[in-house]
């Protein structure tokens, strides 16, 4: 079995894990899940499309 061996100094070796823990010491801010999704109609909604006149049902098909 083989050993590691450490290179480099001690202090080296503390000057980069100070460095690495400052800048990757602490996670960042959580973002919730509402905050990722954008909704928004595929389309512009019709507002003549959807109504729904009985009359003119009867006007056109019984007739």
């Amino acid at each position: 079995m083989t050993h590691r061996t450490e290179s480099g100094t001690p202090r080296e070796t503390t000057d980069a894990a100070t460095l690495r823990r400052t800048r990757f010491g602490s996670l960042p801010e959580r973002i919730r899940p509402e905050d990722t999704v954008e909704t928004r109609p595929a389309t512009v909604p019709d507002p003549a499309r959807d109504i729904y006149n009985p009359d003119e049902w009867l006007v056109r098909y019984c007739l």
